[in-house]
């Protein structure tokens, strides 16, 4: 099936409305009106004005009503639907406030049955907008007479034991006022308004309509048959009587009538109310839900909690089906999820991007409506509303819409907020290989310039050579292959980490015999400066220990070394040592040279960042010491920090879990 055209994939200036009924005639004015849209390269909109009148519509009205409503969709139509008690109104107001330039209604042949008969629908719309232009479309004779046929449904009209339980006792309350009112001497037309609160109180606390006009009748009767003269007789002396009392009639009847059309119209209001909310609350759950599985739960609740049904959903797996997961009510936890045959309806949703099941046209007699989760023709799953026992109006169906377009929209910005940070990550990744690369071909060039230069020294006029230069060009041949063999180890301990591979071998280890190892190290490749570490003794322990890999903390002393070495001018005093602090033994490396500036601090832990700062010997410069640090102490559950020496240099400083030391005499 192929995607039908929307109508915001129009891009014409007219927009063109036609108002949704269920009348038969209402199907060809939505094709005319999607005629009218394509000829004008325009956008359609099918409007649907629900009154409180639209509850008791039959039910062979109602389901030519979603029939029209599916074909306007079919046709490219946005649906829209608006709540008030005046359909004329409603429409005049979406016309006003929605851009609307074109405005198709249909017209019957029939005529007004009386003088005082309203005029017709069409005549009192071209009233209200005269500013646009109205298409009268002619109906045919064979549907002229049809009038909308509402089938009230009994709490819409009569009442329970507790409601004439409450007309009695609003009845006999004012009779008993109006007769102490008669005894205090007031005047009729002060008795006759206690009748008609009573009629309004009775059609505020009462349900449907008639208890309002009982009580309007019974109203008169008491005031008749207890308040007139002869009193207690259904007579009446004075010769106004009848026309107080058919005025009287009329207006508890009306008071009645009136306030059960408002409290039909403030329960409207409260639906409606109560379905912005469901939207509202659905927007920000969704903003907040993290993955689809998230996503669509949300979805399913909500739907759950405004339609008061079962939810089922599907999530989109590879273009096939998921696993369903079903939301039951709450006070109905063993009603059975779709079966087998409800998943091939499912199935035929998200291929064909159209909803079906229940109360649509295909596999009408499915228990469940499947709606696909779709958007911009990319389906990403079904949601499945459970029908057994409910019927869907209009402005349930059209908000059910709404919600399966949000979470269609938000698992959308979920995948494209994902690629595009697994893009970054291959980004990332690809730069870091690149600056490895980069970095690794200068510093491996120096070293093995120089080695190679000295070794052709030595071969060539190493005879001619004294022994003190002979000696020094070998330092310089070891001290660059110590720093090559140190830089692969350093590359080497990177990947491990990065891939996960790395394995720690723990064990207790005494803390003052591997700062002097890692101190050797550093002496050993000739620094010029002086290196001392400071006092070890804690509280007057004389022995610190430590649960450590000791030959990766010894990696990680030397390179902090290093890193203050070659950022630091010569005869700075650079300290290591280490204290113990609670459960953790801390170990510092601190320096007094310039320090590093407050805007480079948050970067350099980062690979390869080396600041700001000049090195003397350039092929010191790979930026991988600090980052490589890092991680080797988080691998042993600490963390390594800089911060500044007062009153200037810097101090790295880590954690390593202590280690309780036993002694035995």
């Amino acid at each position: 099936m192929m995607p039908k055209e929307t109508a915001a994939d129009r891009a014409g200036g007219e927009h063109i409305l036609a108002c949704l009924s269920s009348s038969p005639s209402n199907a060809r004015i939505m094709h005319t009106a999607s005629k009218m849209a394509a000829a004008f390269r325009g956008s359609f909109t099918a409007l649907y004005v629900q009154t409180p009148g639209s509850r008791s519509m039959s039910a062979s009205d109602r389901e030519r009503l979603h029939a029209n409503m599916r074909l306007a969709e079919n046709l490219g139509a946005d649906i829209a639907v608006v709540e008030g008690e005046d359909v004329v109104e409603q429409i005049a107001e979406f016309v006003r406030v929605s851009g609307i330039t074109i405005l198709v209604l249909g017209r019957s042949s029939t005529s007004r049955r009386h003088i005082w008969s309203p005029p017709p629908l069409s005549e009192r719309i071209r009233e209200q907008t005269p500013d646009i232009d109205v298409h009268i479309i002619p109906d045919p004779a064979s549907d002229s007479d049809y009038r909308e046929r509402r089938v009230y449904l009994p709490g819409q009209i009569l009442s329970g034991v507790s409601d004439v339980l409450i007309m009695g006792v609003i009845l006999t309350l004012v009779t008993v006022l109006g007769s102490l009112f008669l005894r205090l001497h007031f005047a009729e037309y002060n008795i006759t308004p206690v009748y008609i609160l009573g009629v309004l109180l009775i059609s505020v606390f009462t349900r449907g309509y008639a208890c309002s006009v009982i009580g309007a009748v019974l109203s008169v009767v008491l005031f008749n048959f207890f308040l007139t003269e002869p009193r207690f007789t259904f007579h009446a002396y004075g010769s106004g009587y009848p026309v107080t009392f058919a005025i009287m009639l009329a207006t508890a009847i009306i008071t009645g009538t009136l306030a059960n059309r408002l409290k039909d119209q403030i329960k409207l209001s409260a639906q409606a109310a109560y379905r912005s909310k469901i939207l509202f609350d659905t927007d920000q759950l969704l903003s907040k839900a993290h993955g689809e599985e998230e996503i669509l739960q949300v979805t399913a609740e909500q739907l759950r909690k405004l339609l008061g049904c079962g939810v089922a959903v599907y999530p989109e797996r590879d273009g096939r089906l998921g696993d369903c997961v079903f939301y039951s009510l709450p006070d109905e936890p063993s009603r059975p999820d779709p079966g087998e045959e409800e998943r091939k309806v499912a199935d035929w949703a998200l291929h064909s991007r159209n909803k079906a099941g229940a109360s649509t046209e295909v596999f009408p007699d499915a228990s469940f409506l499947f709606l696909p989760v779709v958007i911009r023709s990319h389906a990403y799953g079904v949601i499945a509303v459970d029908c057994r026992g409910i019927s869907l109006d209009v402005p349930f169906d059209s908000v059910l819409l709404s919600i399966v377009g949000e979470c269609a929209l938000a698992i959308e910005s979920y995948r494209n907020h994902k690629e595009k940070e697994e893009a970054a990550v291959r980004a990332r990744n690809e730069q870091l290989r690149a600056d490895l690369l980069r970095a690794i071909s200068h510093d491996l060039r120096t070293p093995l310039t120089s080695i190679s230069g000295n070794a052709d020294n030595l071969l060539r006029s190493g005879n001619e050579m004294d022994a003190e230069t002979r000696t020094q060009v070998y330092r310089d041949i070891y001290e660059d292959a110590q720093w090559l063999i140190s830089l692969v180890e350093n590359l080497l301990a990177i990947s491990r980490i990065r891939e996960g591979k790395m394995e720690l071998r723990l064990s207790p280890q005494p803390v003052a015999e591997v700062l002097e190892e890692a101190l050797l190290h550093v002496r050993g490749r000739g620094h010029a400066l002086r290196i001392d570490r400071t006092d070890l003794s804690d509280g007057g322990e004389k022995l610190l220990m430590a649960r450590m890999d000791a030959k990766l903390v010894i990696q990680v002393i030397i390179n902090l070394a290093d890193n203050a070495v070659k950022y630091t001018p010569a005869g700075t005093e650079i300290l290591i040592g280490a204290c113990r602090r609670g459960p953790e033994i801390l170990i510092h490396v601190t320096d007094t040279g310039p320090g590093i500036p407050d805007e480079d601090k948050p970067y350099v832990f980062d690979m390869f960042y080396t600041g700001r700062n000049s090195v003397a010997d350039s092929r010191r410069s790979l930026g991988l010491g600090l980052s490589l640090c890092r991680s080797i102490v988080r691998a042993h559950g600490g963390e390594l920090t800089l911060r500044d020496n007062d009153p200037h240099g810097c101090i790295f400083e880590f954690t390593l879990p202590a280690e309780e030391v036993m002694l035995h005499e």
